[in-house]
C-alpha cells in the first residue's frame, strides 16, 4: 500500500512510519523539513498550512491512503479533502477526545449536566466550539507549529466524514505520553517527586479526575491499523488505554517506576498548595470507551504501562540533564 503522512517527523508520526515501513507499506512524509524524515521513508518537503500549494505533487503521487497527524481547522481538513478526492481511497484523520461535550463541561463553557460516562464514538459533541481561549492557542502555536487560531476538531471530523467520493476515518486521541512529548506531560509530577521527597499534596477532586491517556507507540500502532485496514472507512474510533487512572493513581504509577518512595496526601482546595490544583469542573471526568477499535480492528495495546512510563520517565531525565548541560 502506498502511505502518505502529512506532518510524519514530530512527535507521533515516526513511530507510525516504523510501524507501516516494517508492514512492508511505501511511506512518503510531507513535513516542513524541521527534523529527518523516518528511516525507510520519502520525503516531500512542504507546509500543511498551505497543503493546496502542493496539490499537483501530492496528488502525482496517487497515495492509496493520506493519514493526516496534524490537522487543526475545518478549513485545513477541507483543504486536504479537496486535494486527494478523485486520487485517494482513504483518509485517516487524527482527532481528539476533546471533541466530546464533556470537554466543554470541564473547561466550564458548557452549560447544563454532568455529561454521562463513559464516553463512546456516539456520545454528545461539544455545542460551543473552539473551547480553548486565545491565550491557550497563542501558548499551544509555540509548540505545535502547524495548529491555527481556528483550531477545534469538530469541523475537523465534520469535513472528514462528509466526502461521499473520499472515505474517511476518525480518530479521537488521548492525551498521548511518551519520549518525544513536546508537552512533557510527566515532567510536572517527577519535578514535584524530585522536589518533595517525603509527601505529595493532591487537591481532592484534582486526586479523583480521570481522564483518556495512551503511550505514543500503542497510539501509533492504533494508527496503523486504521490505516491499512479498510473496515475502518467511515468510521470514528477512540483510542485510549483501557483503564482511565485517576490522577492520583498515575502519579502513583509514575512514582513506583521512579523509585519515588514518599506518600500521598489529598486536601480540600482551600488548603491544598497551587501546584496540587486544576481549573475547570472536576465532577466532570473524562472515561472514554475503546472498545470500537478493539473489536473491530484487533486492537491492542503491545507496550505495558509500566514499560511505557519507564521509557518516558527515562526520556525525561535525559531531557533535562542535556537542558541543564547547555
Amino acid at each position: 500500500m502506498k502511505v502518505l503522512l502529512i506532518g510524519g517527523s514530530g512527535f507521533i508520526g515516526p513511530p507510525v512510519s516504523r510501524r507501516l515501513v516494517e508492514s512492508g507499506h511505501d511511506v512518503t512524509v510531507f513535513h516542513r523539513g524541521q527534523s529527518a524524515a523516518p528511516q525507510g521513508t520519502r520525503e516531500i518537503i512542504g507546509d500543511r498550512r498551505w497543503l493546496a500549494d502542493q496539490a499537483i505533487v501530492l496528488r502525482t503521487l496517487a497515495p492509496d491512503v493520506v493519514v493526516d497527524l496534524v490537522l487543526s481547522s475545518g478549513r485545513q481538513a477541507r483543504d486536504l479533502m479537496n486535494v486527494f478526492e478523485g486520487v485517494a481511497s482513504r483518509v485517516v484523520a487524527l482527532s481528539s477526545c476533546d471533541v466530546y461535550r464533556a470537554c466543554g463541561v470541564f473547561h466550564e463553557s458548557e452549560p447544563g449536566p454532568l455529561e454521562p460516562l463513559p464516553l463512546t464514538e456516539t456520545s454528545a459533541l461539544r455545542t460551543v466550539l473552539q473551547t480553548y481561549p486565545p491565550d491557550r492557542i497563542r501558548m499551544l502555536q509555540q509548540v505545535f507549529a502547524w495548529l491555527d487560531d481556528e483550531y477545534d476538531k469538530i469541523p475537523v471530523e465534520r469535513e472528514v466524514l462528509g466526502r461521499a467520493a473520499l472515505p474517511g476515518t476518525v480518530l479521537r486521541l488521548p492525551m498521548v505520553y511518551g519520549p518525544g512529548d513536546p508537552l512533557h506531560r510527566l515532567k510536572s509530577i517527577l519535578s514535584r517527586m524530585d522536589a518533595n521527597p517525603d509527601v505529595l499534596v493532591f487537591e481532592e477532586k484534582y486526586a479523583a479526575l480521570r481522564a483518556p491517556r495512551g503511550y505514543v507507540e500503542n497510539v501509533a500502532d492504533a494508527i496503523t491499523l486504521a490505516a491499512t485496514d479498510s473496515r475502518a472507512a467511515r468510521r470514528i474510533y477512540n483510542v485510549a488505554e483501557p483503564e482511565a487512572l485517576s490522577e492520583l493513581e498515575w502519579a502513583r504509577a509514575i512514582g513506583d517506576v521512579a523509585g519515588w518512595h514518599g506518600r500521598f496526601e489529598t486536601q480540600p482546595f482551600d488548603r491544598a498548595p497551587e501546584e496540587a490544583r486544576l481549573p475547570g469542573n472536576l465532577d466532570q471526568h473524562w472515561v472514554v470507551d475503546s472498545s470500537r477499535i478493539r473489536e473491530e480492528l484487533g486492537y491492542r495495546e503491545r507496550v505495558p504501562r509500566a514499560d511505557a512510563i519507564e521509557r518516558t520517565i527515562e526520556w525525561e531525565r535525559r531531557s533535562t540533564a542535556h537542558a541543564v548541560g547547555r
